[in-house]
Parts: structure tokens; sequence; C-alpha cells
């Protein structure tokens, strides 16, 4: 231990170390998401085993532990990256629009955003199905709805934080508190994809509705 300078006695340094992921151990842990999205799409997040997941990925359930403490941080896992691919997504679809033409036909702009961001029909069914199915797993169990709440409150400030800063950049802003945009936004989403799902599909009632919702809660900078 290092001397104190000011005693002259040791005295114990605490410093926390956080380790690096090495490339192979990211290889790992991405295909491990990959084959739990195919896993559960396929039987669901409760019927969906361990076994079942490092089967798919091609690996032991040593190298799921390693990475993960259980199906549950899987899930929120898979569900951060999905986040964040829908975040760039948003950036790069907001940074290549003309503020004039937003100001001209606001809802066409967000049809654009929209059809950018969200995954394809397939994927956007699974991730509905498996959000409430994970919902209602959440709202069983304690533990798991503190982790699944922890991670859902940072990811929504997070996402209104970025569309704050992405409506500055083409003359528009909230008409209301942004996080309560984001969740009124979410709302009308998630209701209108399950209104989509339990109609067998056809007409994408969560397109539809997140555009009339924009045109309250969006208004011109």
């Amino acid at each position: 231990m290092p001397a104190d300078p000011r005693t002259g006695s040791t005295t114990r340094v605490e410093r926390t170390v956080v380790p690096a992921i090495s490339p192979r151990r990211e290889r790992t842990r991405e295909r491990l998401l990959d084959a739990a999205f195919d896993v559960f799409a396929r039987l669901g997040v409760q019927a969906a085993s361990i076994e079942a997941i490092c089967e798919a990925a091609g690996f032991t359930r040593g190298a799921f532990y390693s990475n993960f403490a259980n199906k549950e941080e899987l899930f929120l896992a898979l569900t951060e990256r999905e986040t964040r691919v829908q975040l760039a997504r948003l950036e790069e679809a907001a940074t290549g629009l003309d503020p004039a033409t937003v100001r001209a036909d606001i809802r066409e702009a967000v049809r654009c955003v929209v059809a950018s961001v969200m995954p394809d029909p397939a994927a956007k069914q699974s991730w509905s199905i498996m959000a409430l199915e994970f919902e209602l797993l959440a709202l069983r169990d304690a533990q798991v709805a503190a982790r699944y709440a922890t991670q859902d409150r940072r990811l929504r400030e997070e996402l209104a934080d970025s569309l704050t800063r992405l409506l500055a950049g083409i003359g528009l802003r909230f008409a209301v508190d942004p996080h309560t945009g984001v969740d009124l936004l979410l709302g009308a989403f998630e209701s209108g994809q399950r209104a989509t799902l339990l109609a067998g599909g056809g007409e994408d009632r969560a397109s539809a509705l997140i555009e009339a919702v924009v045109d309250l809660l969006v208004t011109p900078a």
C-alpha cells in the first residue's frame, strides 16, 4: 500500500476498476442476444429456456452465465440493444430533414421518421408480443418489476432528451413537458400495435395513432 504523504503511514487506496469486455466476449454476447430474440419470438419469453437459447447460439450454459445472470437480465439487455438501434435510426432520420419542409407538412415528416425507425412488420410484431409478455412477468415478480421499471425510466428519459434536441434542430418543440410527450407517444404506439395485432395485421394503427398524437404534441418553436 502507498504511504500517506501527510503521515507517512500506509493507506488503502480504494479504486473501482471496470473490466473491459474483450472482442471475443462481445461476440459471444451478441450471438446470445441474436439467438434469444429468435427463441423468444418462436416460443415466448416464459416458455423459452436458457438451454434452448444456448443451443440456438451454439454455446454452453457456462457461456450464458458468464454474460447474464438469468433470462430476465438477458431480455432487458436485448431490449436495451434494440432501443439503441432505434435511437440511432431516429438521429439519422431527423438530421436529414429540412426544417422548411417539416413545417409545411409535419405529419409527412413524422411518417417518414417513423417508417425509418420501426423494424420490419414481422420483427415489430414479435417485439410487441415479447414486450407484453415480459410486462406481465414483471407485474407478477417485484424484483423483475424493479429492474424493468428502472431501465424503462432511463430509456424514456434518453428518448425525451433526444427528441427535444432533434425537434429544436428542425424548428419544432413539444407543446407539453417532453417526458409527458414521450409517455403519450409510446402509449399511442403500444395501443395501436396491440389493436393491429388483435385485428390480424392489415392497417398499421400504431403509425396512424402516432401521427395523430404528434398533431397535439408538437408545435413550431
